[in-house]
Parts: C-alpha cells; sequence; structure tokens
C-alpha cells in the first residue's frame, strides 16, 4: 500500500454559506457559495443522507470499502483489536462563509441510547485564519429555559452567555461532546472529530434549515437537548480547551486524545514520525512524504493525503507546516 492523495470532497447545498477559502488553499477552481466543507478522507456521511460525504481514491472506490476490505493493513493490528474496522477518525477543512447557528454534538453514550451510534461527536478546530468563536456557557442554564430558548426561536440569545474567544492562526479549540459553540464569519479550521455528522441546533434563522423539522436529530427538541451540556464554567475552565503555537505531539488539549490526535510538524530539512493511520494536511510549503513502503510523493500547500498503518514510519523533506490527525491511541 502507499500514501492516497485525495482531492477536494465538498458536499453541496449545505445549510450555511463557504467554501471559497477551502478552494483558494487547495488552488483549486472556485466551488459553490454553499460548500463549506471538505470531508478529507471521509468513511462517514451526511446524516440522513443515502452516502453524501464519503471519500472515493482516484481508483473510484469509496475509502469505506478499501478499508472494510483490508482493515488490518489499514488500521493495525491493535487498532483492529481494540475498536475493530472503524477509522475512529473524521478530518474536515471548514470555512465559516458566515457565523455558525449555537449548536451542540452528542456524547457517544448518548448517542448509543437514542440513535443507535458508535461515536458521538467531539471535535477539535486547528486554526487558520483569524477571528471570533464560542464555545461553552459562563453560567448554568436550566434545562427548560433551553428548550423554551430553542423552540422560541431565541436561541441567538445563548452567544452573550457564552464564552467569546478571539482567535488567530495555529491555536487550536477542543471542543467536548455536548458543549454548545459556535464559528464565526470568515474563519476557516482544520477540524478532527470523531466520525458522526450530528449536531442539535438551537437556533437556525437566517440558515438555510428548516430548524424546527431538522434540528434535533429526528428526535424532538425534549429529547435532543438533554445532549446539551447545560454547565457553566469559568473563563479558567473554558481556556483550558484552547492551546496555542505549538509545535509538538499534541497540538490540542490532553483530554481530547480520548477520541483522536493531532500532531504539528515544522518540516525544516528532514522530519519523521510514527507509523499509523495517518490523515495529513500540508498547511504551508512544499513538502516529500515517503514511507517504507512508498517512493516520495510531492505535496504542495493545501494537499490532503491518507497513510495506511501498513507504510510505516513517515519521512517529510522539505519545508512545511503540515498537520497530522489520528485515530485515539
Amino acid at each position: 500500500m502507499a500514501p492516497i492523495i485525495v482531492p477536494a470532497n465538498q458536499p453541496e447545498k449545505r445549510f450555511y454559506a463557504g467554501g471559497a477559502r477551502i478552494s483558494a488553499f487547495r488552488s483549486d477552481p472556485p466551488c459553490s457559495s454553499h460548500q463549506p466543507e471538505d470531508w478529507v478522507a471521509s468513511t462517514s456521511c451526511c446524516f440522513g443522507t443515502a452516502g453524501i460525504g464519503y471519500s472515493r481514491l482516484p481508483d473510484g472506490t469509496l475509502l469505506t470499502d478499501t478499508v472494510a476490505a483490508e482493515p488490518e493493513k489499514w488500521l493495525g493490528a491493535e487498532h483492529l483489536a481494540k475498536y475493530g474496522a472503524d477509522t475512529k477518525l473524521l478530518v474536515k477543512l471548514l470555512d465559516a462563509g458566515q457565523r455558525l447557528p449555537v449548536h451542540a454534538h452528542p456524547h457517544v453514550n448518548w448517542s448509543k441510547k437514542h440513535l443507535g451510534r458508535n461515536h458521538g461527536k467531539a471535535e477539535a478546530w486547528y486554526i487558520l485564519t483569524p477571528g471570533s468563536v464560542w464555545l461553552g456557557l459562563k453560567d448554568s442554564i436550566d434545562e427548560k429555559e433551553l428548550l423554551e430558548l430553542v423552540e422560541g426561536k431565541r436561541g441567538t440569545e445563548l452567544l452573550h452567555r457564552m464564552h467569546k474567544f478571539d482567535v488567530v492562526p495555529h491555536q487550536t479549540l477542543y471542543v467536548p461532546p455536548g458543549t454548545l459553540h459556535a464559528i464565526g464569519e470568515g474563519i476557516m479550521v482544520v477540524e478532527v472529530q470523531e466520525p458522526e455528522d450530528l449536531s442539535i441546533l438551537c437556533e437556525w434563522e437566517g440558515f438555510d434549515i428548516d430548524g424546527k423539522k431538522d434540528g434535533h436529530l429526528g428526535l424532538g427538541f425534549p429529547t435532543a437537548l438533554t445532549a446539551v451540556d447545560t454547565k457553566g464554567r469559568t473563563r479558567e475552565e473554558a481556556e483550558k480547551w484552547v492551546t496555542s503555537d505549538q509545535v509538538s505531539k499534541s497540538v490540542c488539549a490532553a483530554e481530547s486524545t480520548e477520541y483522536f490526535r493531532l500532531e504539528r510538524i515544522h518540516v525544516e530539512g528532514s522530519s519523521s514520525t510514527e507509523r499509523g493511520l495517518a490523515i495529513l494536511v500540508v498547511l504551508e510549503g512544499n513538502v516529500s512524504l515517503a514511507t517504507a513502503s512508498s517512493k516520495p510523493l510531492r505535496l504542495p500547500k493545501g494537499s490532503t493525503v491518507v497513510i495506511p498503518h501498513e507504510d510505516g514510519e513517515l519521512r517529510l523533506q522539505g519545508e512545511a507546516d503540515v498537520l497530522i490527525a489520528r485515530p485515539p491511541q
């Protein structure tokens, strides 16, 4: 096997605007106005669809089918023994052409109970462009009040009750399951997450979605909102979810490693990193990627690559900044 360059995979007609920054980052032709997410090396699909979001490899096969056919080669024996033929990973490029609505994603235990899913949706954002984001409540909110705000279409009021962070490139924000959050207009991120598309909307005015119909995962808001963490946190507690300017084995809050790992490598000459299923994103510069079983692969800025476990240690050469996302240990 060998590392595989994966092209843009941007589902169309999403409910919020964006996508131009992804096209520019990849040096691709312009996309439409509502393709704000690029699902990189995806074995997951958009909630409620018949496969929208799955990644196809250059030979036309679905990545999910390829992994299922040769799981040990892709994932490794230890991963396979612990998690089965499940990549445990989804990476996206996300371009917020407008502020995203206040929303939350469920914990895996809630997801299993109410939806029969094997994952929740913990996520983290590696910031590529500056702006503002909202993350977590300042003060606790009563579940009844939250339901009244959402059903009364007053969810925007939650923004003023959340911690606002002005973010800059190379910061990473971890979003624990259940945490209310919103990404501000103009921000582009590399997002690493559990491989699900499960969102509970607390507002939807101004977005191309019928929130009363599609904002609660088909469960109704009285049930869906029980997935939301209604606990307030101090500023100091919320700041623990934010890490800054790191070039290290982990650029994300320590508690995130239960769900995924994210590493940033600044390549000056040559560098190497461990074997294992990985999704690599070239943030800046140009780099050559080689493994024990493959010839060097030239990768300019904006390239995205999926690397099977079987390939062994990754060797990088050039002048570049790269992100490498991996499943939990």
